[in-house]
């Protein structure tokens, strides 16, 4: 029998990510701060909506795009909170999750060949949707000393003449990295001089710290070169509801609607209903539960100098991403060691690309008893490596 696998799929390793949550989840008394999904329930008024929609019997598919009234609500969110404005007809689609519209803009974007810059640590599916895509991707390895943030510098390394696509990733998953305007600004003059365009993952937009969310595509010239991806996934808690959107000028939205039209349909009809609710009487919600991650994050950085654990300040997302690099282990002796002797799980810092050894992702979207129960654990692990335990 001749082999019924792709080569090319064979060779994508699976999720990181995943790994240790399979191993918690048949793991007595464990304890997981691994998976970033938000410990609130959905708002009540917006699961409200949801079971109001099924009532009145609107199971039936959508247009591929997405219903007209969650696109309008949409574009007038991105324009009242990003300052861009987009066609809800042309310029705004409704997809299964934000993973799903990466993965369509780069199917849509990128020829054989063709190179996409991933600045790293970041998001698993970034590198899988570029090679499912035929593309060639491109890493950019993001220090500490740089406050995981895109450098000119770095960025200009690794251009070259196949160059077309940048990942833009901010607020950043798994640092927590920000990036400013001023910032983004120096990063926008070196897309134009050197004709790119920018894959902009904004799905943590709403949740920033004591720094306010800018994003690329309202900057001169960026609209023009920027796929705005966004979702409610984290920002309202709804997870298990599966919604993103992709912004795009129309020329490169019509390519993404054909690879949803055929992989998709449309996103789930349910779901969509739920969203307009989302956007249109959810900004209280979202506040509440960006002040809850806040005192969480002051939490965990007070608990990690304790301590005497290394980190990096977050601003944005829900994750902090402290150093294990003084205790002589790769990221996934330390947490598989964590696991087994504490039954803690967070996520080797290598599961967000080889740039992240050194490090651990922590995700601070669990209660305030979770994490304490957690962090007294896993400091009586450090103090037994320290031969103070």
């Amino acid at each position: 029998m001749r082999n019924p696998l792709s080569e090319k799929i064979v060779a994508i390793p699976p999720s990181g990510i995943r790994k240790f949550f399979d191993i918690v989840s048949e793991m007595k008394d464990a304890v997981s701060l691994g998976v970033g999904e938000p410990d609130f329930d959905t708002p009540w008024h917006i699961r409200e909506e949801g079971i109001y929609s099924l009532e009145k019997g609107r199971t039936f598919y959508t247009a591929n795009a997405g219903v007209k009234e969650l696109r309008q609500e949409i574009s007038a969110y991105v324009e009242r909170r990003m300052g861009v404005s987009y066609d809800p007809v042309k310029e705004v689609m409704v997809t299964v999750g934000g993973s799903e519209a990466i993965d369509a803009a780069m199917r849509a974007m990128l020829d054989p060949g063709d190179e996409v810059l991933i600045p790293q640590p970041s998001f698993v599916s970034y590198m899988p949707c570029t090679i499912l895509a035929d593309g060639k991707p491109v890493v950019i390895c993001l220090e500490e000393k740089d406050q995981f943030k895109l450098t000119p510098e770095k960025l200009l390394e690794k251009i070259t003449p196949k160059t077309k696509l940048l990942v833009l990733p901010f607020p950043n998953n798994p640092t927590g990295a920000v990036m400013d305007r001023q910032e983004l600004e120096q990063i926008a003059r070196i897309v134009e001089e050197k004709d790119l365009f920018i894959l902009s993952d904004e799905i943590y937009a709403e949740l920033t710290y004591g720094h306010e969310h800018v994003s690329i595509a309202s900057l001169p010239g960026m609209r023009e070169r920027t796929v705005m991806i966004n979702g409610f996934s984290k920002a309202y808690a709804m997870t298990g509801w599966r919604l993103g959107y992709a912004c795009a000028p129309a020329r490169i939205l019509a390519q993404m609607l054909k690879v949803h039209q055929f992989a998709i349909m449309c996103a789930p009809t349910t779901s969509q209903y739920a969203a307009i609710a989302a956007l249109r009487n959810g900004d209280k919600d979202v506040a509440v539960m960006r002040e809850s991650y806040d005192q969480r994050r002051r939490y965990l950085l007070h608990a990690f100098k304790e301590m005497g654990l290394s980190c990096f300040e977050p601003f944005g997302a829900f994750y902090a991403f402290p150093s294990i690099r003084r205790f002589g282990m790769t990221s996934d002796e330390f947490a598989t060691r964590l696991l087994q002797e504490e039954k803690v799980a967070v996520v080797p810092g290598t599961a967000f690309g080889d740039c992240g050894e050194g490090y651990l992702r922590i995700s601070y979207a669990y209660s305030l008893d979770s994490l304490k129960e957690a962090l007294g654990r896993m400091e009586r692990f450090i103090r037994r490596l320290d031969g103070k335990g």
